[in-house]
């Protein structure tokens, strides 16, 4: 497994409704690109930047459903790709069973926003659907999705990965 992070979101090319999330690895130059429709392009958007709406949309719900039964997202894992989708797993802990939860990917990977915690992508999905970029193309996560990610880990008072991010947050403010 090798952990990516949301990059980009494209207007599909076919449809007008139809988005590319871009995934990718940071140093290596591999995006992966995944096909979602506009309400999961939106809900990516939103949990990117931390935007929180009047009432909870229903990642946030389950978020909210994860923390009342004080479970944990510990990753998100992107296990396989057959035929263009793509097939992730929850991982969740209560603090004595670790689970393990089927998922739609963009589902999976608004939660893993939310909730600050890796998305991990197989080297299957990587070899079958990873598109290697030119060095200038490859992204990193934005300040402004780090930025949201240390805000979560802060509330979830996480300081430990809150630390993390800081790091990377002041080596991307370094670079400008």
């Amino acid at each position: 497994m090798r952990r990516v992070y949301p990059l980009t979101i494209q207007s599909g090319l076919s449809q007008s409704d139809s988005y590319i999330l871009m995934l990718g690895e940071e140093g290596t130059g591999v995006q992966i690109p995944i096909f979602i429709g506009a309400f999961e392009a939106q809900s990516i958007l939103l949990a990117q930047e931390g935007v929180d709406t009047r009432r909870p949309l229903t990642h946030r719900l389950m978020g909210n459903l994860m923390e009342e039964y004080a479970l944990t997202l510990q990753e998100v894992t992107i296990d396989r790709v057959s035929e263009g989708i793509f097939y992730a797993t929850l991982h969740v802990s209560d603090g004595f069973n670790n689970k393990q939860l089927d998922s739609r990917t963009s589902d999976a990977i608004v939660l893993a926003l939310l909730k600050g915690c890796p998305i991990m992508a197989a080297e299957q999905v990587i070899e079958e659907a990873g598109v290697k970029m030119e060095p200038a193309a490859v992204g990193k996560p934005t300040l402004e999705t780090l930025e949201a990610e240390l805000r979560r880990c802060e509330e979830r008072e996480d300081y430990e990965r809150a630390a993390e991010i800081q790091r990377e947050i002041e080596e991307v403010r370094s670079k400008k």
